[in-house]
C-alpha cells in the first residue's frame, strides 16, 4: 500500500470525496486506539490522500468524544505530512455571512478536559502554537478558494467550544467581546496534535449560522446547520480539488520541525514504553535537540 503526504480530515456533511482514484480502505491500530472511522486511500486529481471522516461515517461520534490522539496519529503513520480539515462554524461577526468559507488563523481553546497531547507519563515537550494553523498551507487553500470563485476570507480567530450543545446567548455575547470571528467545536485538539506531530494542518471553515447572538437572524438549529452544509460542501469539494495538486511537495514552514527543540525531558528518564509508543514522533529526535543519551 502506498502512502499519503496529504490527509483531509472531513467534518459534518462531508463524509466523502468524489473523485478519488483507486481507492482503498485502510483500518488501523494506534497506541491510541483507533481513529474515527475506516481510511480511504486513493488518488484526488493526481496526487495521493488519505481521507477520515472525524464524526464517523453517519456522524455517530460526538465532538467531545472524537478520537483525536488516534486520528492525527493514524494519519502520520500513513506517511501524511499536511492535513487539510474541514469543520462547520458559527460566525460572531455580522461581516462573516451563512456560506462563507473562512480560513482561520488563530484559535481560543475554550473547551474542557480534551486530551490534547501525545506528550505525557514520563515525557514533556512544549511546541510553538504562536501559528496554531499552518501559514503556508493556509494561503494555498485561499488561492484555491478564490480560484474557484468561492466567497472566502482568509485570517480569523475561531473559538472552540466544548459542546455538543450550542452557546447560550450569554456565552455568545462573551465569545465576541472576547474578539473570536468563528464558532465551533472540532478544530481542537486536532491543531494542537497536528504540530506535535509535525503535520502542517490548515482549516477550511464552513459558515453555517450567526450563532445565536443576531437579534435579527433565529438561534442556530441542526436543520439550519444541515441546510447550508449541503451548499458549502459542494464548494469545498471544489477547493479540494484545486488545492490538493497546487501543494508543493517541500516544506518551507515551522510545522515540519516542530519538536526539534521542544522536548524537555532527557532521554534517560523518558520511559521505554513512552519511547516506543512515540517513536513515530520522536524517533527522529533521540540523541538530539532535548534529548540527552
Amino acid at each position: 500500500m502506498d502512502g499519503a503526504k496529504v490527509g483531509i480530515i472531513g467534518g459534518s456533511g462531508l463524509y466523502h470525496v468524489e473523485g478519488m482514484m483507486g481507492v482503498e480502505e485502510v483500518k488501523l491500530s494506534t497506541p491510541f486506539g483507533g481513529p474515527s472511522d475506516t481510511i480511504v486511500m486513493g488518488t484526488l486529481e493526481g496526487v495521493r490522500v488519505a481521507f477520515l471522516p472525524r464524526h464517523g461515517e453517519g456522524h455517530r461520534i460526538s465532538p467531545s468524544e472524537l478520537p483525536a490522539k488516534a486520528n492525527i496519529y493514524a494519519l502520520k503513520s500513513l506517511g501524511v505530512e499536511r492535513i487539510i480539515s474541514v469543520s462547520a462554524v458559527g460566525s460572531l461577526k455580522e461581516g462573516i455571512e451563512p456560506l462563507d468559507i473562512v480560513i482561520p488563523d488563530q484559535v481560543v481553546d475554550a473547551t474542557k478536559g480534551r486530551a490534547n497531547t501525545f506528550f505525557t507519563d514520563g515525557i514533556v515537550a512544549h511546541v510553538s502554537l504562536a501559528e496554531p494553523f499552518c501559514p503556508v498551507l493556509s494561503q494555498l487553500a485561499f488561492e484555491a478558494s478564490t480560484k474557484v470563485g468561492a466567497k472566502v476570507r482568509k485570517g480569523a480567530t475561531y473559538l472552540v467550544m466544548e459542546g455538543p450543545q450550542f452557546s447560550t446567548k450569554a456565552e455568545s455575547q462573551l465569545y465576541r467581546s472576547w474578539g473570536a470571528d468563528l464558532i465551533g467545536m472540532t478544530v481542537l485538539p486536532e491543531a494542537k496534535l497536528a504540530r506535535e506531530a509535525e503535520i502542517c494542518y490548515a482549516t477550511l471553515a464552513i459558515v453555517t449560522d450567526y450563532d445565536c447572538w443576531h437579534t435579527s437572524h433565529e438561534s442556530v438549529s441542526t436543520d439550519m446547520i444541515l441546510t447550508n452544509l449541503l451548499v458549502g460542501v459542494e464548494t469545498v469539494k471544489r477547493i479540494l480539488k484545486s488545492l490538493i495538486p497546487s501543494i508543493p511537495e517541500r516544506r518551507d514552514c515551522v510545522c515540519a520541525n516542530a519538536l526539534e527543540n521542544a522536548i524537555a525531558t532527557s532521554a534517560e528518564y523518558i520511559p521505554q514504553e513512552k519511547k516506543k509508543e512515540l517513536d513515530l514522533l520522536i524517533g527522529k529526535y533521540l540523541g538530539r535537540g532535548g534529548y540527552v543519551e
